[in-house]
C-alpha cells in the first residue's frame, strides 16, 4: 500500500516539526499545545504503522503486534486531540499578551 507509506511519512515528518518548535519556544502553554500536536502525529504514525504490517505479513505474531500497535496509536492520537483542544485557548492567550 503506497498510500499508507506515504502517510507513514508525512505523519513522521510533521511529528519531528512539532518537535523541533516544541524544544525551539520558550513559552509554556505554546510548549504544551505543540506537545499535545506532536503526540497526535506521532499517534497517526504508529497507528498507520500498525495498519501497514497487516498487508505486508500473515502471521498470528504480525496480527497481534499490528493490534498493539494500532491500539497504543489510537489511544495517543485520541490524548492527544483532547490535550490539543484543552491548551489552545491558552496558547491563543499566552500568544496574545506576548503581542502587546
Amino acid at each position: 500500500m503506497p498510500l499508507l507509506v506515504v502517510l507513514i511519512v508525512i505523519s513522521f515528518a510533521f511529528y519531528l516539526f512539532y518537535k523541533i518548535r516544541y524544544v525551539r519556544s520558550n513559552r509554556p502553554a505554546e510548549r504544551k499545545w505543540l506537545s499535545s500536536k506532536s503526540s497526535i502525529t506521532l499517534g497517526l504514525f504508529v497507528f498507520l504503522f500498525g495498519i501497514n504490517q497487516l498487508f505486508l505479513y500473515h502471521t498470528m505474531t504480525t496480527y497481534i503486534v499490528a493490534a498493539i500497535f494500532i491500539l497504543i496509536g489510537g489511544l495517543s492520537a485520541f490524548s492527544g486531540v483532547k490535550a490539543y483542544k484543552h491548551y489552545r485557548p491558552y496558547a491563543a492567550k499566552e500568544a496574545e499578551s506576548m503581542k502587546e
